[in-house]
């Protein structure tokens, strides 16, 4: 089966030069379109956690969504988020985006380098004290980061602050698409909601990531390229590798 178009189920990059590359070098095409939307818990929501903010000392971020969505839920359930609330980010890039909610200078941030194990060494004996809430979203998981928290004996609850919200795909015709590229579990949902009578067939399947390996499998998707790997540590990269083998 020749692949000459290919569905990537998120919006485009900014840059596009890796794409561009397989594009000319294989002759194919890259269709990108986003199958879920992200938004924050209602306060009734979240509520229904029944979890309190104020029961914890330091709040884990991963994500500018699951920011934005824990200080209007704050707002709106009219908690003061006190001075001495510790925030640990998965990324820089993450804790800098703290900004458009605190003065940065004044409170206690810290930040990993994208990893679980990163944002446990932040941690370390220094903060092992801490109560700590994951703030996550309804689709991600968070396995990975848990587990090392009860090795370290730290206590700590999850709670899902915002939530994926499938897209209106049925305009869609994936007949079309020779291979189709999955990120988030919330991708699968989307893919099941609007097309109920979906079968694979010929169509390869892309995973990135290891939260939708799972995801695909029970919904019986067969997964034909894994990504990241050592070789290809990213999708463009995984792709090329794939089209390369098959000539």
């Amino acid at each position: 089966m020749d692949i000459k178009k290919i569905l990537v189920s998120q919006n485009a990059p900014r840059v596009l030069t890796q794409y561009q590359a397989v594009s000319e070098k294989y002759g194919v095409s890259f269709d990108f379109r986003p199958f879920f939307k992200i938004e924050p818990l209602s306060s009734r929501e979240f509520r229904a956690q029944r979890l309190n903010i104020l029961d914890y000392t330091a709040i884990v971020f991963s994500s500018r969504h699951t920011i934005d969505a824990f200080f209007a839920l704050a707002d709106e359930l009219r908690v003061k988020i006190p001075e001495t609330m510790k925030y640990f980010c998965t990324t820089e890039a993450v804790a800098m985006y703290l900004q458009k909610h605190i003065v940065y200078r004044k409170r206690k941030i810290f930040y990993g380098t994208g990893t679980p194990e990163s944002v446990v060494a932040l941690i370390g004996p220094r903060h092992k004290g801490e109560k700590f809430l994951i703030a996550m979203s309804d689709s991600a998981s968070v396995d990975a980061l848990t587990s090392l928290f009860k090795s370290m004996g730290l206590e700590y609850a999850t709670g899902v602050f915002v939530k994926s919200v499938s897209q209106d795909l049925k305009d869609l015709n994936l007949s079309d698409y020779q291979m189709i590229v999955f990120y988030n579990p919330a991708d699968v949902k989307s893919l099941q909601e609007n097309f109920p009578d979906f079968k694979q067939g010929d169509i390869k399947m892309v995973s990135y990531g290891r939260s939708i390996v799972r995801a695909m499998e029970e919904a019986g998707l067969r997964i034909d390229v894994k990504a990241p790997s050592p070789e290809a540590p990213s999708v463009a990269a995984a792709i090329e590798l794939y089209l390369k083998s098959l000539q």
